[in-house]
């Protein structure tokens, strides 16, 4: 695997003229240009990307990239991706930042906070034509800021557009969950299928409570794209869904009795008891002791 540690480095690998500052590089992709032929690369930097592929393919780890349509993608530092011959059918973008160029901005704190950085590939957003504009626009005010007469006032200037465009894809990638709301219903069935599917295995005691990283792992979805697709369809995140089918699961083991409390935080894979009220409490508002006793009377 190649591992490019300069912004230089990478844009002379692919062809694209120096860039203008070490640490940021702008480029425009045409129907002539060419990722990566048979290339499996990572970067020290962000690379936020907008174009729609003609031919070739591009991996986020094993899973192949969706480009149906004209999308943007983004990528955190040491993210591995594996390109095979790109080609693009359309104008596009790429931008690559290193994080030493956010330092001193509030962009430095602000773009870890994007989970889609750490979505898969084909979990990319895929943009409506008024989209496109507005990303256009954006790209157009940075790249004339970094190529013409560049100043001190410069880098404050594209980084205020940079950070409009992560504001309006956060937008665009919530537009996205909504239009795709069946396909979001259809994935929080096959989320409670697959617990249930886990907790019938009653295997919990060995191997401890469902992670949202195995929830997402037998969806085949990122974990932040998964919760993200959950929270806009329920309201709450993989890790609160996974906590309410467990608590349900508690109070129907309480009212059946049988079981101490102990013994029932064990066999829904808590590693400890005290985590299990803690939990409880957290989720009904009452202890398990005191649930089972108003159950009771």
């Amino acid at each position: 695997m190649k591992h490019f540690k300069t912004i230089s480095e990478f844009d002379e690998a692919e062809g694209f003229p120096l860039p203008e500052h070490p640490l940021i590089s702008l480029n425009l992709l045409t129907s002539a240009s060419t990722l990566g032929k048979n290339m499996e690369f990572a970067c020290n930097f962000y690379i936020i990307c907008f174009k729609k592929v003609k031919s070739g393919e591009l991996l986020y780890g094993k899973t192949k990239y969706d480009h149906n349509t004209g999308l943007m993608f983004f990528t955190k530092p040491n993210q591995m991706l594996t390109a095979r011959g790109l080609q693009y059918e359309e104008k596009g973008f790429v931008i690559h930042l290193h994080e030493d160029f956010l330092m001193g901005h509030p962009l430095f704190t602000e773009i870890k906070k994007y989970n889609f950085f750490d979505y898969e590939n084909h979990e990319a957003l895929h943009l409506l034509p008024r989209e496109k504009e507005i990303m256009w626009s954006l790209y157009n005010k940075m790249e004339s800021e970094y190529k013409n007469n560049p100043d001190e006032f410069s880098k404050s200037i594209i980084l205020s557009h940079l950070d409009s465009m992560l504001k309006y894809a956060q937008r665009f990638f919530k537009r996205q969950f909504i239009d795709r709301k069946p396909l979001s219903g259809l994935t929080v069935t096959k989320f409670n299928d697959c617990l249930d599917e886990y907790f019938k295995k009653e295997e919990t005691e060995e191997k401890g409570l469902p992670t949202v990283i195995y929830m997402a792992s037998q969806l085949h979805l990122s974990p932040k794209y998964l919760s993200d697709l959950l929270k806009q369809e329920t309201g709450k995140t993989a890790l609160e869904l996974i906590h309410l089918y467990v608590i349900s699961e508690a109070k129907n083991m309480l009212v059946a009795g049988g079981l101490s409390i102990s013994e029932i935080a064990y066999q829904l894979g808590f590693e400890n008891p005290p985590y299990f009220s803690r939990l409880f409490k957290k989720v009904v508002g009452v202890s398990p002791k005191e649930y089972t006793n108003q159950r009771l009377n």
